[in-house]
């Protein structure tokens, strides 16, 4: 397995990361993350958004390098 295999699989899991992340974020309601009980695993509301908020932004920021590395081809 070359390192442009691995890192197309990482950039596949992130995006589908950064999709799910996206539709867990509610502005004012508890969007689809009150379906399953998701915000009850957090102590307060405001800890599961800033925990929902660092892990989107680490996956937007993984994402957009390997968006960048990938296209460019500088991996040959």
């Amino acid at each position: 397995m070359a390192l442009t295999d691995i890192l197309q699989a990482i950039w596949s899991l992130s995006a589908l990361g950064l999709v799910i992340l996206v539709l867990l974020h509610s502005p004012k309601g508890d969007g689809i993350g009150g379906i399953g009980g998701q915000a009850q695993l957090f102590t307060s509301a405001k800890t599961a958004e800033v925990t929902l908020n660092r892990i989107t932004w680490i996956l937007a920021i993984v994402f957009m390098g390997l968006t960048t590395i990938l296209s460019a081809g500088w991996l040959g």
